[in-house]
């Protein structure tokens, strides 16, 4: 259930989970997969015990750097 106070919109969180990312960005969840397993340690991976998040910031600007995915 949603809770109307504590609702913050995409656009404004730090961190996307995949499915989130994958609306946000319009990625498919494959292609994420995939971005996150060949960039582990690039600074838009965040993970948290054995979920994975993407910066939503960081990972613009990677998009914006990139020629294709």
């Amino acid at each position: 259930m949603l809770d109307k106070e504590n609702f913050v919109p995409l656009w404004e969180k730090y961190a996307l989970t995949i499915n989130e990312a994958k609306s946000y960005f319009n990625i498919g969840d494959k292609t994420l997969r995939r971005l996150i397993d060949d960039n582990v340690y690039a600074d838009f991976v965040l993970q948290n015990g054995n979920k994975y998040l993407i910066k939503r910031e960081k990972f613009e600007s990677f998009l914006n750097n990139s020629y294709s995915i």
